[in-house]
């Protein structure tokens, strides 16, 4: 057997992994979800919360995602919604967690290793450990035709305009307005890219 005939048995084997899991995401998941679009593949999460995801259409989501709705902790009660428009990539190893809102706009490519939450614990209670206190929620909003590179952590109350650029291992919180280009930890704004 030649290199040839190898890989083209590797690439058939490729797709036939993307039409079982194009038909998993058709007669599994979307029992799980809120919506979902056409054409959207999600590869072997770690964890897929029902009843919080909103999926529009063409958005991939590579291996050991981590999507995770947060209805009740404590007591305290949760409706998370997180929405993904159209035409999203995320790549391997997400970490996403929601309890208020999570939306990413169209377009927009999240690579690996990333966290996005809308959820932090509370510290107020010095006697009581950090991760048995409730849990306080700030919406996040990641506009459209962004790009956040790996290893960034986008932190509760973050909003990020379109066309923006998170730069890899950032930290970000806060407001940030289209075309900008942020990095660092804390992440701020080196570039707008619109003063080219």
């Amino acid at each position: 057997m030649n290199g040839k005939s190898i890989y083209k048995i590797l690439i058939y084997i490729h797709k036939m992994k993307n039409l079982f899991y194009r038909l998993k995401m058709k007669v599994w998941y979307n029992f799980f979800l809120i919506k979902s679009g056409n054409n959207n593949l999600i590869i072997k999460p770690i964890l897929l919360t029902p009843g919080c995801l909103v999926l529009h259409s063409n958005i991939f989501i590579r291996n050991n995602a981590r999507i995770e709705g947060v209805f009740n902790f404590l007591n305290q009660p949760f409706k998370p919604v997180i929405e993904i428009e159209t035409n999203v990539n995320i790549e391997q190893n997400v970490h996403l967690t929601c309890g208020s809102s999570i939306i990413i706009r169209k377009n927009t490519s999240i690579a690996s290793n990333v966290t996005i939450t809308d959820i932090i614990h509370t510290s107020h209670n010095l006697l009581k450990p950090i991760k048995e206190q409730q849990l306080e929620c700030n919406e996040v909003e990641i506009g459209e035709n962004c790009v956040i590179y790996n290893n960034s952590v986008i932190l509760p109350g973050t909003k990020i305009g379109a066309n923006s650029i998170v730069g890899a291992n950032s930290l970000v919180k806060g407001i940030f307005p289209p075309f900008s280009i942020i990095a660092g930890s804390p992440a701020k704004i080196i570039k707008n890219r619109s003063n080219n």
